[in-house]
């Protein structure tokens, strides 16, 4: 059908991350992490969950290949430990870690399944924190530089497209904000600046090391969790509004990356809380990238500013995504719409279904900031999953990715540039705060005999992928 098919070039994928699914914590010479503190900590994690065992992939490579390989799958997302490649964050590389890793690669390509390495995924080597306070010093991006030039150095002949940090607002905001994410910090306005600043910078360097150690055909780029504003309706003047929404909290990250600058009135605005800026760190900031990744989940209605003059903002909805843009103003041309208690949600107190935000997340990365290729490099949903005869016939998950790979496929149809699309994720897997109670996989595991089944919704993608349209 017209508009719902995808090029020969569109690559179809699926996305996991290092602590979220490897286990294996103590073994062969891996460090500790801050998610490993930090899961043990009682309280932290829902029902207690760690993930010391998680999905058991680091002894299930090939099963797991063997999983993608079913699907169809051209790409996998995946990312690298740090503390498997240096325990301590900056002394010595483990070869072990390095190897599995290297295995890792070997196999997928054999398979004919093409590599996107994420450097970082959220997983911080505990020693940094202890030493430096983690991404609040710049050691710590000092450090990343290092790291980040060893893994390319290994794996850059056999990878050719690298992120180098997973969602970085979250790694800020949900780990030193709110707390809620390891190491479960709640740090002052401005500490948490500059901890932006920081993270940052670790980006910058992750990029210039692809372009000095990766192949020469590499591409590299970030994985952001950009927060998605769709218009209530197509009018130049809702569309204006969402466009105005998504630079305002967004500014601060995607300006500084792709403009080597921060947004001049979100400065003003912080006064003494902005972070400190030393000569040349915006240069690293914004080493040019060759694509941005879109993390997309949900997105947030928005409408012009009302014209009464007693109109007052609609307190902003919670989409679960962090931001650290200051708080909107009629001043800046949008408002954002509450979502009504009846709105259609995944599962239950689950997140609104809002499947234009790909679409429009897209869209407003290429007009706003100029991105001439896009992967979403993540799109999922959380569902309550029962393992039934054998079974799991999640049809809510498969409404879920229809709707939301007709979003990308519109996106194609106008011609913006999307290249790829992944989901998240391969297995049902260690959801940080939730634990293992929040099944966002389409392959279901049974975490105790680590036994995997394909869910209806893999069976869906892989029907999808080999007609490279929409079902």
């Amino acid at each position: 059908m017209a508009g719902l098919s995808f090029p020969k070039s569109f690559i179809f994928g699926a996305a996991t991350s290092a602590y979220q699914i490897e286990g294996a914590v103590h073994e062969d010479g891996r460090g500790e992490s801050t998610w490993d503190r930090f899961s043990h900590r009682p309280g932290t994690i829902k029902n207690g969950d760690t993930g010391d065992v998680a999905c058991d992939s680091y002894h299930r490579v090939d099963e797991d290949i063997a999983l993608m390989k079913d699907i169809g799958l051209q790409a996998y997302r995946f990312s690298i430990a740090w503390p498997r490649i240096i325990p301590d964050g900056d002394g010595k590389v483990n070869p072990k870690g390095l190897d599995w890793y290297s295995r890792l690669v070997d196999e997928l390509l054999a398979a004919g399944i093409q590599p996107f390495a994420t450097m970082y995924h959220w997983d911080l080597p505990q020693a940094l924190e202890d030493k430096y306070g983690g991404w609040r010093s710049r050691k710590t991006s000092e450090a990343f530089r290092r790291y980040a030039d060893t893994i390319v150095k290994h794996l850059g002949d056999r990878v050719r497209s690298w992120m180098p940090l997973n969602e970085m607002p979250a790694a800020v905001v949900a780990a030193y904000g709110w707390g809620s994410h390891a190491p479960g910090v709640k740090e002052t306005r401005r500490g948490l600046n500059q901890v932006q600043h920081h993270v940052l910078l670790g980006h910058g360097y992750g990029v210039r090391a692809v372009r000095e150690h990766g192949r020469e055909d590499s591409e590299v780029g970030t994985a952001h969790n950009a927060r998605a504003y769709v218009p209530a309706y197509d009018s130049p003047d809702c569309i204006e509004a969402a466009a105005r929404a998504f630079a305002h909290y967004n500014g601060p990250m995607l300006e500084s990356m792709s403009r080597g600058r921060y947004p001049a009135k979100w400065l003003s605005g912080l006064g003494a809380d902005a972070p400190q800026v030393e000569p040349g760190d915006m240069e690293i900031i914004s080493t040019p990238c060759d694509f941005i990744g879109l993390n997309i989940y949900s997105g947030t209605w928005v409408r012009p500013p009302a014209d009464a003059p007693d109109a007052v903002p609609i307190p902003p909805t919670n989409t679960g995504i962090p931001s650290l843009a200051l708080d909107p103003t009629r001043e800046d041309g949008f408002l954002e719409i509450a979502m009504p208690p009846g709105y259609p949600r995944v599962c239950p107190g689950g997140i609104p279904l809002v499947p234009q935000s790909i679409y429009w997340a897209i869209r407003h990365a290429v007009e706003i900031y100029g991105y001439s290729k896009i992967y979403i490099t993540e799109n999922g949903c959380a569902v309550d999953d029962e393992l039934v005869n054998g079974e799991v016939l999640d049809v809510d998950r498969v409404h879920y990715y229809r709707a939301h790979l007709r979003s990308a496929a519109q996106a194609i149809a106008e011609k913006l540039p999307v290249a790829g699309y992944f989901i998240w994720s391969l297995l049902d897997n260690f959801e940080w705060g939730m634990g293992y109670s929040s099944r966002c996989g389409f392959h279901y595991v049974d975490f105790e005999t680590q036994q995997r089944t394909p869910k209806l919704s893999a069976r869906f993608y892989a029907s999808c992928i080999a007609a490279r349209r929409v079902l």
